[in-house]
């Protein structure tokens, strides 16, 4: 449908495939590119998990270095574009030369984003020891100096970058301005509809989780547990896994484990001093998690199995 004078309101719905893309979309792919990172060198770390402790340490920062220019071979250097960008249909372009036609990241550009990024990690991470085997030398104080200054204006720099993409919404960081790359889209970006199932779902999920957490404390999970397994506790005495009396004895009924000053309330069983204490400061109703008697007066007991154990 045409609208006045002939023209075509429809005739640019999507945009072309150089717009510019959103800072959340910038800021999100080099989130995911970290928890790749992370998983990556998690993953590499698990294979030598049966080995000596702390094996890795003293070349952890090469490791990692060495890890990153793995992926950046396979990311940037083959598809001008990081993995979180490709997750997001985004990409590099090489915005030294201006024109609608896309170019992507020249090979110098390449290798200069991989020394800006894994090296300045790198150097972050290893410029802790590099000077420790000299620690009294003037030249290893200058250059410690020297170091100091370059990072802290390195961070001076990088807050000032982040303030003008706040503003203009392109080069999130010093590398990507400095070497004239800038991420655009892979494909035309049709208009989003908005699922409104979706919405109803997710809000009603996030209504029911509310609910949850504003019920959970109000209810007494213990006192709950405790009255479950005191009705399938006669199943179990049937099966004479609960009818021992060195059973009760030597067990704790709320930590299952041997009673530390043993004490009993009421029943036939045997708690530790501070598990029975805590819990029945906690619920002044509390029951037996074995029998579900309401527990009384707190006594000290003495147990003979095999050998006699004294209250501390």
């Amino acid at each position: 449908m045409a609208g006045a004078g002939g023209d075509k309101p429809f005739a640019k719905a999507s945009p072309s495939p150089l717009s510019r893309v959103l800072r959340i979309s910038q800021l999100d792919a080099f989130e995911l590119d970290g928890a790749l990172e992370q998983l990556v060198w998690s993953q590499f770390t698990q294979c030598f998990q049966h080995f000596k402790p702390g094996l890795l340490t003293p070349v952890e920062p090469e490791l990692k270095a060495l890890l990153q220019l793995l992926l950046w071979r396979f990311t940037v250097y083959s598809n001008s574009a990081t993995v979180g960008q490709s997750l997001l249909n985004i990409r590099y372009k090489n915005a030294l030369i201006p024109g609608h036609k896309y170019l992507p990241m020249s090979r110098p550009q390449k290798f200069w984003f991989a020394l800006l990024t894994v090296g300045e990690k790198w150097l972050r991470e290893r410029s802790h020891s590099l000077f420790l085997n000299h620690p009294v030398e003037s030249n290893a104080r200058k250059a410690r100096k020297i170091l100091r200054i370059l990072t802290a204006l390195t961070k001076v720099a990088s807050l000032v970058n982040f303030l003008l993409f706040l503003q203009r919404g392109t080069y999130p960081t010093i590398t990507e301005r400095l070497l004239g790359v800038q991420p655009v889209f892979r494909g035309p970006q049709g208009p989003r509809d908005i699922n409104f199932q979706f919405l109803n779902r997710e809000l009603l999920w996030h209504g029911f989780a509310e609910f949850l957490i504003f019920l959970m404390p109000l209810i007494n999970m213990w006192k709950l547990k405790a009255s479950v397994t005191a009705l399938f506790s006669p199943l179990k005495d049937l099966r004479g896994t609960e009818g021992s009396d060195e059973t009760h004895l030597t067990e704790c009924a709320i930590c299952e484990e041997w009673p530390t000053m043993p004490h009993s309330a009421g029943c036939k069983h045997v708690f530790c001093y501070y598990c029975l204490k805590s819990h029945m400061i906690a619920d002044i109703c509390f029951t037996c998690p074995k029998c579900g008697i309401q527990t009384g007066m707190i006594e000290p007991v003495r147990l003979h199995v095999g050998t006699e154990l004294h209250q501390s």
